[in-house]
């Protein structure tokens, strides 16, 4: 396989000849174009089928229509991405193969999503002191214990009532954060601020 480099057209004639048909079909117009979204959707949906078929333990307890519709909605999302991100393609594995890791990604976070719907995501500040404290082992060393103890106060005391309740349900119980950011209605980009700013709190309180 030959990386592609440089401009548009020379990446394009560094590519394998299968690879460089999808970028001209999709960058194409008319039925041309339409044929091959449609052949990309159908390859994503399969890559998406599988990795959902390879991961039993997430999907266990889902309908065979769940599964379908997950597969489908990931489908949908990554076809989204490929079509978006067409330019950022550069030939270092075939398209399909790039693609695919596209659907892999968003087969992954719908079945995250899928798993929040109806449950109630800890955004109370007495929920996460019980999370932090399970442990693997019932002997812990004393070190753990204290540097626990200082996550805790710097939870409460150093970061703002909002940090806390995004820190809490992103960081320490996993909520996904498009599921989060439809809850409390914002945006994946002002969630992703906010934690990023409760985490340089905590590693300064922390450090100190």
């Amino acid at each position: 396989m030959r990386v592609a480099t440089g401009r548009p057209g020379e990446r394009q004639l560094l590519l394998d000849a299968a690879s460089r048909d999808w970028l001209v079909r999709l960058t194409g117009q008319g039925r041309e174009r339409d044929d091959a979204i449609a052949e990309l959707l159908a390859h994503l949906a399969e890559a998406a089928h599988f990795v959902l078929a390879r991961r039993q333990a997430l999907v266990s307890n889902f309908p065979r229509e769940t599964l379908d519709d997950l597969a489908a909605e990931a489908a949908g999302e990554a076809l989204i991405q490929v079509l978006e991100h067409l330019g950022d393609y550069r030939g270092a594995s075939k398209f399909t193969t790039w693609a695919w890791k596209f659907a892999f990604y968003e087969a992954l976070q719908a079945v995250r999503r899928r798993s929040w719907m109806g449950r109630e995501i800890p955004l109370e500040d007495t929920a996460w002191w019980s999370v932090l404290a399970r442990t693997p082992s019932p002997q812990e060393r004393l070190e753990q214990h204290e540097l626990l103890s200082d996550l805790r106060s710097g939870i409460e005391h150093v970061l703002t009532p909002h940090q806390r309740s995004v820190f809490v349900a992103l960081a320490v119980n996993g909520v996904p954060v498009d599921v989060l950011a439809e809850r409390m209605g914002t945006t994946r980009g002002a969630l992703y601020k906010t934690l990023h700013e409760a985490r340089r709190r905590l590693r300064r309180h922390l450090s100190a």
